[in-house]
């Protein structure tokens, strides 16, 4: 499995377009994508600007499929104003758990 942790700021005034848009993608990201195991974001509670992702793919062809979905090309218009700098990102081995039913 991959695990990916991804680290974004954004801009106070556009954190409503891009929950808006976040929600979107996370939420047809594990609906539509079977390899797409967990889609979370988190806030950071310091800093309202400042979210992360946290992803799991079965493997690493569900993660490319993941990035020729609609709805990722529909998120990274919709965010393109609305983050600070690029985001940040960490590819991971799952070690716990094991396996995502």
């Amino acid at each position: 499995m991959l695990g990916l942790i991804v680290s974004l700021k954004v801009k106070p005034e556009e954190r409503a377009a891009f929950l808006e848009a976040v929600e979107n993608d996370s939420t047809c990201s594990v609906r539509d994508e079977p390899g797409c195991l967990r889609f979370d974001v988190l806030q950071d509670k310091a800093d309202p600007d400042h979210y992360y992702f946290y992803e799991v793919y079965r493997d690493e062809a569900a993660f490319e499929q993941h990035l020729q979905t609609p709805h990722l090309a529909r998120w990274r218009a919709a965010s393109a104003t609305c983050l600070v700098e690029p985001s940040q990102g960490t590819r991971c081995t799952l070690v716990f758990p094991r396996e995502y039913k």
